[in-house]
C-alpha cells in the first residue's frame, strides 16, 4: 500500500446449517415466525435437561469440511464457552475447542485454520421509540434461534485487502450454498461474517495488534467496513498512538467504527469439556455418506472448465457460480462440443441479458436450440445480428432456429449476385468514402458496411461484404 502498511485479514464465518431441528434438542428451525415459539427446556437451559448432538449437523459439518480439504478429526468433543449474556439462557454456548471436527484446509488461495460445530445464541432485539415497553427502552430476546446449528468456518489471517475479503467470501457463499448444507443468506442471518484485521509494515512477517469487526451481514458492507478500519488504523499508528484489541461494530450508514467491547481471549471463555455429551467418534460410513453426497464444487467447475473446454476465465467463474448456468451450457455442449466458447459467450452473454437471474432450464430456449442456434452462426449460415433475432424469437415463443430463419428470412446473404448488387449501390452512394478507400484508408469501409447491413437487414456476410468491396475497388 502507498502508506507503507499492508493489511493483515482473517475472517470467521458462521454459517447456520439447514437441519430440521436444533443442534442438541428436536425443536423446528423456523424464520420470521413468532417470537420464542420453537424452544424447549434443553434449549432454554433448564435444570436437569440433556443435550443430544444432532446427526445430520455432523453430516453436513463433515461435507463442509470435505469440499474445503480439511482434516477430518476421527474423535472430536464439544465444550462449554462460558459467558454470561441474555442471548444464552444456560450461561454458556456449547461448541468446539481444541478438538475441532476439522481443520486444516484451505478454499482457493486462504487457507482454513479450523472449522467447528456450536450453537447459535438467542436473537437479541433493542426496542425504542414507538416500541418502547412500559415507556422505557429495552431489550428483548426471541429464543427460537438459540440452538440452531452452526458450522463456524476460521481462516488463517492470508487475506491482503477488502476487496480479497469480499470475494472470497463470496467463493465461500457459492461452495456452501452448492453444497446445500445451508441457504447462506446474509440478510436472514444464515451467514454471518466477522473480521479480524491488522497491519504491518510492508515487508514485515510480525503480526500487529488485531481488532474484530462484528456481524457483518452484507458483502458490500464487509468491504466498507474492512476499509474503513484499515484506514483507521493506518491514521492511528502514523500519528504515534497504538491500536487496542477490542471488538468493534461498523455503522454502514455513517461509515463510522465504534468500540464494543474490549477483545476475548481464549482463557477468557473458560473452555472446558461438555460433561453432557459423548465424544463425536466417525465411521467409515459417515464419512462415504458425506463424500456420497459432494457435489462438484465452483473452483473445480471453473479449473474443468478452464482447462479442458479452453472457456475464458470470466465464463468459467460465471458458469461455477450460477449453477443453473452450469447445467444448462454442458446440456447444450452435449448437443455440439464444437463451439464451447462461443457456446459459452451467447449462454453467458446473450441468453442471460435476455433472461436475467432466471434459470435458463425454466424458459422457452431449450439447450438444443441455442447449440443449434451456434452451429448456424460458426457456419455462417446466419450472421450475429440475424442469430440475435433468432434468439429474441426463442425467448418468446420458443421453437427451433432453423425453421425460425427459414420462416423469417433471415438467412445469411454470402456470396451472389444479389450481395454483389447491393455492395455496388453502396459504392454508388457514398463518393467520398471510396476516394478514401482507394486511398488506403480501411476505416472508411464502415459506412459502406453499413449501407450494405440496412439494406440486407443484417444478413449479410460481413467478410464477403469486405470481399466484395475490395474486389470492385480493384484493391
Amino acid at each position: 500500500m502507498s502508506s507503507g502498511y499492508e493489511p493483515v485479514i482473517g475472517l470467521e464465518i458462521h454459517v447456520q446449517l439447514r437441519t430440521k431441528t436444533k443442534m442438541f434438542c428436536g425443536c423446528e428451525l423456523s424464520f420470521g415466525d413468532p417470537p420464542n415459539v420453537h424452544t424447549c427446556p434443553v434449549c432454554l437451559g433448564l435444570p436437569g435437561a440433556l443435550p443430544v448432538v444432532n446427526a445430520r449437523a455432523i453430516h453436513y459439518a463433515l461435507m463442509v469440511g470435505m469440499a474445503l480439504g480439511c482434516e477430518l478429526a476421527p474423535r472430536s468433543i464439544f465444550h462449554r464457552k462460558n459467558y454470561f449474556y441474555p442471548d444464552l439462557p444456560k450461561g454458556y454456548q456449547i461448541s468446539q475447542y481444541d478438538i475441532p471436527i476439522c481443520s486444516g484446509g484451505n478454499l482457493g488461495d486462504v487457507r482454513i485454520h479450523r472449522a467447528h460445530l456450536e450453537e447459535d445464541a438467542a436473537k437479541l432485539i433493542h426496542v425504542g421509540g414507538s416500541g418502547r415497553i412500559h415507556g422505557a427502552d429495552a431489550s428483548v430476546v426471541d429464543y427460537n434461534r438459540g440452538g440452531t446449528p452452526l458450522v463456524e468456518i476460521v481462516t488463517e489471517p492470508d487475506v491482503r485487502s477488502a476487496a480479497q475479503a469480499r470475494e472470497w467470501l463470496t467463493l465461500l457463499r457459492e461452495t456452501l450454498r452448492q453444497l446445500g448444507v445451508s441457504d447462506v443468506n446474509m440478510e436472514e442471518g444464515s451467514l454471518r461474517c466477522d473480521a479480524n484485521v491488522s497491519i504491518r509494515p510492508v515487508g514485515s512477517d510480525v503480526l500487529g495488534t488485531k481488532t474484530e469487526l462484528k456481524n457483518m451481514n452484507s458483502f458490500r458492507f464487509l468491504e466498507r467496513g474492512v476499509e474503513a478500519e484499515i484506514a483507521r488504523q493506518i491514521a492511528l499508528v502514523q500519528s504515534g498512538e497504538e491500536v487496542v484489541q477490542e471488538t468493534l461494530h461498523y455503522d454502514p450508514v455513517s461509515g463510522s467504527i465504534s468500540s464494543l467491547r474490549s477483545k476475548e481471549e481464549a482463557h477468557d471463555y473458560r473452555y472446558f469439556p461438555e460433561p453432557d455429551l459423548v465424544p463425536v467418534v466417525l465411521t467409515e460410513a459417515m464419512i462415504a455418506a458425506a463424500r456420497a453426497e459432494l457435489p462438484e464444487l465452483p473452483a473445480q467447475r471453473a479449473a474443468r472448465y478452464e482447462s479442458q473446454l479452453g472457456l475464458s476465465a470470466d465464463s468459467a467463474r460465471l458458469f461455477a457460480f450460477r449453477a443453473d448456468l452450469a447445467h444448462y451450457f454442458e446440456a447444450a455442449l452435449a448437443e455440439d462440443d464444437a463451439n464451447a466458447q462461443v457456446l459459452a459467450n451467447w449462454i453467458s452473454g446473450e441468453l442471460v441479458a435476455r433472461l436475467g437471474d432466471d434459470d435458463p432450464a425454466q424458459s422457452k430456449v431449450t439447450p438444443a436450440a441455442i447449440a443449434q442456434l451456434v452451429a448456424l452462426l460458426h457456419s455462417r449460415a446466419v450472421t450475429p445480428g440475424a442469430a440475435k433475432q433468432v434468439l429474441d424469437r426463442l425467448v418468446a415463443d420458443g421453437g427451433e432456429p432453423g425453421a425460425i430463419v427459414e420462416a423469417e428470412g433471415l438467412g445469411a446473404i454470402g456470396g451472389g449476385d444479389e450481395l454483389a448488387d447491393v455492395v455496388r449501390r453502396a459504392l454508388e452512394s457514398d463518393p467520398s468514402a471510396v476516394e478514401k478507400l482507394k486511398a488506403g484508408n480501411m476505416k472508411a469501409i464502415g459506412p459502406i458496411v453499413g449501407f450494405v447491413m440496412r439494406e440486407t437487414k443484417g444478413r449479410a456476410d460481413g467478410g464477403e461484404v469486405n470481399r466484395l468491396v475490395r474486389e470492385q475497388l480493384g484493391l
